[in-house]
């Protein structure tokens, strides 16, 4: 990646690159994603949830304690969605989003499974997504792609459930297989069998390892889910053997910088592993995780990125070009989107 010492000193001017760089983003959660505006709509349909109606006063509901306390929260939000037509309305209002920030294409984490435990039946949830996704393409130029998640703190009936979900219905945006929550307690191997009959199905593997715990739930993803993406991979850098096994084999790490720190997995931005992790030559790619929880948007962690690393425009577009490489957009529209990353960059760069 390109280097330049000054880059955070031309904050200003790399912020302008970044607003208009055409970027994927490959770990971003579906509920997590909801704006204030869109929590807040859903809770005025929803008048009994204890998650506020107010705008505003979503900024202090969405500060963490620590990790437990988040999931709580996040928790709180998902049970807003008891309808098709909220399951549609989220879907689409977050393309729009994401469209306000050039993001292209994104692979859209989906944990249908809770959608279920609020009575929303399967055809009616992949209906939603999808009729929102054929919108999305159409009316805001945002490809999506889903992951079908499993809730890994409800267990094997949950993961039982995600994995029928995605045998039965097989929605035509799917094209991965993954796996969320709390790690403490919960073994990627346990799942084994579900990313087994994923895999076998055509879908890619993409499981959280390695966020709360150490690297062992890295090497155990690896292992036991066959992972060809890990999503955080925060405490890869505690292990050099396995910081040289990512770099040798290329299985990128999906890297969140602010929600690291914000529950708790990482104590500040100074202190993130995401330069070891360059410094080790391992495939990163620049993700949000839960955005709007988190007080952040995908252009702001490119700029945290870049200061981490002292990148300049043309490092920042290497990371845009990451995203792409790394992602399971199909050849041809890999093609347009990195064309796209290098008509960005020569114009600024003239």
């Amino acid at each position: 990646m390109s280097q330049a010492p000054e880059a955070a000193a031309a904050g200003g001017d790399l912020a302008g690159f970044v607003a208009g760089l055409p970027k994927a983003e490959l770990h971003v959660h579906h509920v997590g994603s909801a704006s204030p505006r869109i929590v807040a709509e859903l809770a005025a349909r929803h008048p009994d949830s204890p998650v506020p109606k107010d705008p505003e006063r979503l900024v202090d509901y969405f500060t963490f304690r620590d990790f437990a306390h988040f999931i709580e929260v996040y928790v709180s939000v998902v049970k807003l969605i008891q309808t098709q037509d909220d399951v549609r309305m989220l879907t689409y209002e977050v393309a729009r989003d994401m469209a306000r920030q050039s993001i292209r294409y994104a692979e859209l984490t989906v944990t249908p499974y809770s959608f279920g435990l609020r009575g929303i039946p399967d055809e009616a949830i992949v209906e939603a997504i999808e009729d929102a996704r054929a919108g999305a393409e159409r009316e805001l130029g945002v490809v999506l792609r889903w992951c079908f998640d499993i809730p890994g703190e409800l267990g094997i009936p949950a993961a039982d459930g995600t994995l029928r979900l995605a045998l039965d219905q097989q929605p035509a945006g799917l094209v991965s297989f993954g796996l969320g929550g709390p790690e403490q307690g919960w073994p990627r191997s346990l799942f084994k069998p579900h990313f087994d009959q994923a895999i076998a199905a055509g879908l890619h593997s993409v499981p959280h390892a390695g966020e709360t715990t150490g690297p062992e739930t890295v090497w155990d993803a690896l292992g036991s889910l066959r992972a060809e993406r890990i999503g955080h991979g925060t405490s890869s850098a505690q292990d050099p053997e396995l910081l040289a096994h990512l770099a040798r084999t290329g299985v990128p790490l999906e890297v969140c910088p602010t929600s690291n720190v914000a529950t708790g997995a990482v104590p500040s931005l100074a202190a993130h592993p995401l330069p070891a992790m360059v410094e080790a030559g391992v495939r990163v790619t620049i993700n949000t995780d839960d955005p709007p929880m988190f007080g952040t948007d995908l252009n702001t962690e490119y700029l945290v990125a870049a200061r981490l690393l002292g990148l300049d425009a043309a490092g920042v577009a290497d990371l845009a070009r990451n995203a792409v490489t790394a992602s399971f957009l199909d050849p041809a529209g890999q093609a347009t989107l990195l064309a796209e990353i290098d008509a960005h960059l020569a114009a600024w760069v003239a």
